[in-house]
């Protein structure tokens, strides 16, 4: 187990390392320049060297990537003077006066807009994309294998029929499109019937209460992330229920006089379930990544939306830093969808 865990640790390391390769290259062939971005056009020679010497930008390309990955790495050798721990906020290792090994989260840079720290930025928005992205998945999860298993039961019944048809209507509508839809049918033209509103974020602004959670903006773009693996977990709960339901030792549950509900639901569907978690977990992490033109149509304040704005604005440290967070959560989560397999069902093992 540990030896298995230690593999899958080395080769997501590996693919991160890949992502940030692919990010530092986009990062130095996009055009403008960093510096001025962050100080402004009307910036004086000396601020502007200052800024390039800060972010590595006065150097070779090789000696800035391996700026770039000291940055990234939670282990690093770093100057050891009070601005730098500053910056970095770094628990010292081991070091001398001038140079030490030391313990830090990684470093995203700064906002060339807003002279923000990126991980402060990703902190506000991480959270209420995860709220969106989980309750989404939940709600694809939970109507998707209940109406995958009746579909199975039910095979060529009008059950069956109806459940496909909305796979399929499900897996055709783009996200964006599926967006707009909903939004002006139960937005605007219902909203006095469903008291929902086109857009608006999990928290709003009160003058007399502050900011207040608002669970009403989180019902249109969740539905809207959530119809897509809604619809592919429905066809494949039917596929793996079908195929399990046709296997021996159902036939033998049959002959031991099990009642139809033990079998369905006891030993049926839990071994029916391993598609089904490869699709859960991967749409999950697809969800985050997802979720840009969802929480664009709805104004929805997450991850997606400040992406976007900072695409817009040219503000490359904001939209890296989220390229290697959603990087990192799909690692983390191909990780834990190996190790789950086992707990799941006891024919797969992780050797």
């Amino acid at each position: 187990m540990i030896v298995y865990a230690v593999k899958k640790l080395l080769y997501g390391l590996l693919v991160m390392i890949g992502v940030i390769l692919v990010v530092f290259v986009l990062f130095n062939i996009l055009p403008g320049d960093p510096a001025r971005m962050t100080m402004g056009q009307r910036s004086d020679v000396q601020s502007l060297e200052a800024v390039r010497k800060e972010f590595g930008l006065d150097k070779s390309k090789p000696e800035q990537l391996i700026f770039y990955l000291n940055d990234l790495s939670p282990i690093s050798v770093v100057k050891n003077d009070s601005a730098t721990k500053a910056k970095y906020h770094y628990i010292k290792i081991v070091g001398s006066a001038s140079k030490a090994l030391v313990l830090k989260w990684p470093y995203l840079r700064s906002s060339y807009q807003t002279k923000r720290d990126v991980t402060a930025i990703l902190s506000e928005t991480v959270p209420n994309t995860f709220v969106l992205a989980l309750t989404a998945m939940i709600f694809a999860t939970v109507i998707g294998v209940v109406l995958g298993t009746l579909s199975a039961v039910y095979k060529d019944t009008w059950i069956d029929k109806s459940a496909n048809a909305f796979a399929i209507l499900g897996i055709s509508a783009p996200s964006f499109f599926a967006g707009i839809i909903i939004a002006w049918v139960f937005g605007f033209l219902l909203s006095d019937y469903t008291g929902l509103k086109m857009n608006g974020s999990l928290y709003s602004y009160d003058p007399f209460h502050g900011e207040i959670l608002t669970l009403r903006n989180l019902w249109l773009p969740m539905i809207t992330l959530g119809l897509r693996p809604l619809a592919i977990i429905v066809q494949l709960t039917r596929s793996a229920m079908l195929d399990v339901l046709s296997q021996d030792y159902i036939r033998t549950a049959r002959a031991k006089g099990l009642s139809r509900n033990a079998i369905i639901y006891k030993h049926a569907l839990r071994n029916a379930l391993n598609p089904v978690v490869t699709a859960i977990s991967g749409w999950f992490a697809s969800l985050l990544a997802g979720s840009f033109f969802v929480e664009y149509i709805f104004g929805y304040n997450g991850l997606g939306r400040t992406t976007v704005a900072a695409l817009e604005m040219s503000d490359f440290p904001v939209v890296m830093g989220s390229i290697l967070f959603i990087a990192f959560v799909f690692v983390v989560i191909n990780i834990l969808v190996d190790v789950l397999y086992a707990y799941i069902d006891p024919r797969v093992k992780l050797n």
